[in-house]
């Protein structure tokens, strides 16, 4: 169990940096080719999301890492979880309507939600 929640854990971590370093650096017209719902919210809530997925990337890697307050591996799984079923319905309702990835995050999560209850 402990392999496969750093190995969940870990991939879930590498993507939301990326995704949240981009949110937090880039302009709209930057990341409209790759996010097409970027025009339907304000610029400072596409900037508090980015910061949200850093640090809940951060969340899964540094307290278990390190020892001290392993449950907020747990809480920021959590977060992952409740962060996709929102971004769900924002994506049903654009244009894009592509909710693979969105799906594949928010079944990682998940796992990610029950591997870090089972040994933390």
């Amino acid at each position: 169990m402990n392999i496969a929640f750093w190995i969940t854990a870990g991939l879930l971590a590498l993507f939301y940096l990326y995704a949240g370093a981009l949110k937090i650096t880039r302009s709209r017209d930057r990341l409209r080719p790759t996010m097409t719902w970027v025009d339907r919210l304000p610029l400072p809530a596409i900037r508090a999301i980015g910061a949200l997925e850093i640090l809940g990337a951060l969340g899964l890697i540094l307290p278990p890492l390190t020892g001290h307050a392993p449950w907020l591996a747990v809480a920021a799984a959590i977060g992952f979880v409740l962060l996709q079923l929102g971004a769900i319905p924002v994506h049903l309702t654009g244009k894009d309507r592509q909710v693979g990835l969105n799906i594949t995050l928010l079944l990682a999560a998940a796992v990610t939600v029950w591997l870090a209850t089972t040994w933390v």
